[in-house]
């Protein structure tokens, strides 16, 4: 979830008062701890994974599965070992902003041997057991997304009804109670209600209904003059899904900026891949995926933001949500593909160059500062910044964004690092590893091979509405770089961070598709032509592809990333038992994007179709929740085999330690990847 300060929650009134002074000493924050670190080298690789879960409660007499809001009990649990023994424990346990989520990690990162890869699966069991020792018999830890009934009535254990009116209440939801927010720490509704009152109005989330033959519209709760609309209405909506994300510690700055780029590509390659969420309020809808929900329950943007009304009250138009995806790329090889418009504070950005930050990185930190913060505490008003960088975290940590560029911590041994923030949960323990090692493989394998995967950022952020549509993994193409090997003209971009502005920096806020917009020159936007790059010779270097043929390959074209992968591994001395669960995940990877395995969510949406209680009319009801959750229950046991999710069964040769041989092996050989 980000940055949990302690302390107490200032009002929203006083909070937007200290907007101004926490952006300024926020920035102030950055130039120093890039100062300070800048130079910073020799960082060996380190990656973990956060896996969030939901916890579940069955009533199997009245056949109704509830979302248990014990999340705060279970993680005073859970911290037990780690307060005894911070170094020694296997699993890190933090909150989430549901009651009934908790996010669990590995206990200290992994890092760059291969045998690392056979460890990733063992620890993820390890951390699904040690939560479920401490439930109820009729309870269950799931990774899953999204609750299907999530908003449903009585859809919380214990029963818990929304209070709208409540002159107090955080969200004010129609639907979404505010116990289901995790009460341990005032952050969540703290940013609940900020969020809503920097809006002005409540967050409204809108998806299509999928329609069947006996649905009837308008749905229950939809807008006027959009019958066909599944309206959410609370950030719990979409900060109450749950998601896989990586995090990558980089050797210097360079090379994170460098991973920052290449993996923006994949983000929505990746959604897609994952897709595991097409249920919302009950109701089957004609998405798959969550970003677009989480997206719009964050949306604290105001109306003139929006372009709904003419600037008066704010300062700048606005084009996205603070939860999105990049709108820029970080090394000068990506610069040429800067084609949004960028908006971004100019006297933020004219701060930065004369603190000595180089353009593409002050671009990219003055876009984060447009936000206000939304969440502040009276003891972290007045920091140092020599030392502190809460200031600047509170900006950067509210800045949800598919790839997150993040400095080490002060006083710290972490480095650059660069965080992978796409992913869907996925049911078991097996698809979740496969996924983070995939992802990790493919981070040394752009390094190794100095891969190029960059396209224009408005063809990723078309990905990205594409890779949230009904089946997109089968049925929808998706643009990617035809050539991923660099030109010698490609790599030469890469020999330097100039500092100062770019060649044509244009005046003005205009970046949205809404005809209302108005501009305004306080904006500054980056136009993404001022290289001298032609774009129009960019039809060469880029095409679409399915799913199938970008992790695959294509006859005389594009090698795949699977592909590419293996390539790789050819080169590396890998053991046996580590070979083994690699290849599997692969194969699993490479079936999946074929279509031959179908994804969560094309998964969940059939379980619906075919369910006997199902009446064709986009209704999940309890007793057809009840059954998605119990077979999603003995698949992660591994009860139940589901040929068309994750084919006849694995079995990896995963383990939660690296033996004494293969220890002894790589003290001699220094086995890294």
């Amino acid at each position: 979830m980000g940055l949990l300060s302690e302390g107490s929650p200032l009002s929203w009134e006083e909070t937007k008062a200290l907007a101004q002074h926490v952006r300024e000493h926020g920035i102030q924050q950055f130039i120093n701890l890039y100062h300070r670190l800048k130079d910073r080298q020799g960082d060996v690789l380190k990656w973990g994974d956060e896996v969030e879960y939901v916890i579940v409660k069955f009533d199997e007499q009245n056949r109704v599965a509830r979302v248990s809001l014990k999340a705060q009990s279970l993680l005073a649990k859970l911290n037990e070992k780690e307060m005894a023994d911070p170094q020694g424990v296997k699993s890190l346990w933090r909150p989430e902003y549901g009651a009934y989520m908790i996010e669990g990690t590995p206990g200290k990162p992994f890092g760059g041997l291969m045998a690392h890869f056979n460890l990733v699966e063992a620890n993820m069991r390890y951390r699904r057991q040690e939560v479920t020792e401490l439930l109820d018999k009729d309870e269950c830890v799931m990774s899953i997304t999204n609750f299907p009934r999530l908003g449903c009535p009585e859809f919380t254990h214990p029963i818990y009804n929304p209070n709208p009116d409540d002159p107090n209440g955080s969200a004010k939801s129609l639907y979404f109670p505010d116990e289901a927010i995790f009460p341990g720490h005032p952050r969540f509704k703290t940013l609940t209600r900020n969020i809503r009152m920097r809006r002005g109005e409540k967050v409204a989330i809108k998806l299509k209904v999928f329609k069947d033959e006996n649905t009837k519209l308008p749905v229950e709760g939809s807008p006027v003059n959009e019958p066909d609309v599944v309206l959410l209405d609370a950030m719990g909506f979409g900060m109450g899904c749950c998601c896989l994300q990586l995090t990558f510690q980089a050797c210097n700055i360079t090379e994170a900026r460098t991973l920052y780029d290449q993996l923006a590509p994949l983000c929505p390659i990746m959604l897609a891949l994952t897709a595991a969420s097409p249920i919302y309020r009950g109701y089957l809808t004609e998405s798959d995926c969550r970003w677009n929900v989480i997206s719009s329950s964050v949306d604290c943007r105001t109306q003139e933001e929006r372009g709904l009304k003419p600037l008066k009250e704010n300062k700048f138009r606005i084009a996205k949500s603070r939860y999105d995806s990049i709108d820029s790329y970080l090394s000068p090889e990506g610069e040429q593909y800067n084609d949004v418009p960028l908006t971004y504070d100019e006297q933020v950005y004219e701060n930065l160059l004369d603190g000595g930050i180089d353009h593409l990185l002050a671009q990219h930190v003055a876009h984060l500062f447009i936000r206000d913060t939304v969440s502040l505490f009276s003891e972290k008003v007045h920091q140092n910044d020599e030392e502190d960088t809460d200031h600047f975290e509170n900006i950067q940590s509210t800045n949800w964004q598919t790839m997150r560029f993040k400095p080490p911590p002060p006083n710290s041994s972490i480095g650059w690092r660069v965080e992978f923030r796409p992913c869907e949960a996925q049911i078991s323990d097996f698809e979740n590893a496969a996924l983070v090692c995939f992802v990790v493989l493919l981070t040394r394998v752009i390094l190794s091979y100095q891969l190029n995967f960059l396209i224009p950022i408005s063809k990723v952020d078309e990905n990205m509405q594409r890779a949230q549509k009904r089946d997109a993994c089968r049925k929808e193409k998706f643009w990617f770089r035809k050539n991923v090997r660099k030109t010698q003209k490609q790599s030469s971009a890469t020999n330097g961070y100039t500092n100062g502005t770019a060649a044509a920096v244009q005046n003005g806020s205009n970046g949205t598709t809404n005809d209302t917009a108005e501009t305004n020159g306080d904006a500054k936007m980056s136009n993404g032509y001022t290289n001298g790059y032609n774009h129009n010779d960019q039809d060469d270097e880029y095409e679409l592809m399915s799913i199938g043929e970008i992790f695959n390959g294509k006859a005389d074209g594009f090698p795949g990333l699977v592909p590419l992968i293996r390539s790789y591994l050819q080169s590396m001395e890998v053991d046996t038992d580590t070979h083994c669960t690699i290849e599997q995940y692969l194969r699993f990877i490479e079936r999946r994007a074929s279509g031959e395995l179908v994804t969560t969510a094309t998964w969940m949406r059939e379980q619906v179709l075919k369910h006997p209680d199902y009446k064709k009319d986009s209704i999940v009801s309890d007793s057809i929740n009840y059954d998605i959750l119990k077979k999603i229950e003995a698949i992660q046991k591994g009860n139940l085999i589901e040929p068309t999710l994750l084919g006849q069964g694995n079995h990896t040769k995963t383990k939660d330690f690296i033996p004494l041989a293969i220890q002894k092996h790589l003290n001699g050989c220094c086995e890294s990847i």
